[in-house]
């Protein structure tokens, strides 16, 4: 029996932003998986290209080249009406903005209510799922009050329930602590990681902050629009008997055979436009090109070779 296909599949995206008489790349060649269940970051400073994704998995850009799918669906090839249906089906979806989130003259359970609403829920199955959506972000004696009656963190659990409404396959979050506290911004991670443990839904959450990278198993870093790095997470027992969690990063391959360095690594062995490789039986060496590698003193050619 084969495994699952992924729920996220992008392949070669290319998008291109006309501003004015110039062309701006937002994305060069981006690949990424996400499997069915995981919970994921994206991260990048801005400019890297990690919004104009997200746009693209929510149907709201369409790529300049390449292919997305994602839970079956070719995004890019949807009409209009479709990717309304997929929008609402398929996406769950939590802004940084609470006011992007909640309608202001609805109730915490009408605002859940409402995405089964425009499905056709009928009133008593929209009214059930809405109480075990506040029971399960803990907000269910909070079931009457309207956002401006609740603090930021309760307002971002009460997104999190409507992004849950109509039980989507991936919820997409962008900067969704981007406006609360750090205590509070960790207690909503938190929950995110308990919705995502209990349902199975797929999380993809955007930001700039290197620090929930911390909160999630897998961070894929963007850069220059293309995925460069992923840090992957697992937890491992001390022979002490402690649990602890295991951090390691990867360079990303893509389909094509290329390779984005982390920076640091790059800046530390002065790497530039070429660099040497030397492949053994398990492992490849990077090795910096040693005509381009100019002793700072007194401006000599320096090697940069293996030792014998």
């Amino acid at each position: 029996m084969g495994s699952a296909p992924p729920l996220i599949e992008c392949d070669g995206l290319v998008k291109i932003f006309k501003v004015a008489d110039l062309e701006v790349v937002a994305l060069q060649g981006l690949d990424l998986i996400v499997d069915q269940g995981e919970f994921v970051a994206i991260v990048g400073a801005s400019g890297s290209g990690k919004s104009t994704l997200l746009s693209i998995l929510a149907g709201l850009e369409i790529p300049s080249a390449g292919r997305v799918v994602v839970d079956g669906h070719l995004v890019a090839e949807m009409d209009a009406a479709e990717r309304t249906a997929y929008r609402r089906g398929v996406l769950g979806f939590i802004w940084q903005q609470t006011a992007r989130n909640l309608l202001p003259y609805l109730s915490a359970r009408e605002n859940i209510e409402l995405p089964m609403l425009l499905e056709g829920v009928p009133r008593s199955e929209r009214r059930a799922r809405a109480n075990e959506l506040l029971e399960l972000v803990g907000l269910a004696d909070r079931a009457e009050h309207r956002p401006g009656m609740l603090s930021g963190g309760e307002q971002q659990r009460v997104a999190i329930g409507v992004a849950l409404a109509n039980e989507p396959s991936l919820i997409l979050a962008d900067e969704p602590t981007g406006e609360l506290d750090t205590t509070t911004a960790h207690e909503v991670f938190d929950l995110l990681r308990d919705v995502n443990r209990r349902l199975g839904v797929t999380i993809l959450v955007v930001t700039h902050d290197p620090l929930v990278s911390d909160q999630v198993s897998r961070t894929i870093a963007i850069r220059d629009g293309r995925t460069s790095t992923e840090t992957l997470r697992r937890r491992a027992m001390t022979d002490a008997g402690d649990h602890h969690v295991i951090a390691e990063e990867y360079a990303v391959l893509d389909r094509v055979g290329r390779l984005q360095l982390p920076r640091a690594q790059v800046e530390a062995l002065g790497l530039r436009r070429r660099v040497r490789l030397v492949l053994e039986e398990d492992h490849i060496e990077i090795w910096p090109d040693a005509t381009e590698q100019v002793d700072g003193a007194n401006g000599a050619q320096t090697a940069a070779e293996p030792s014998a």
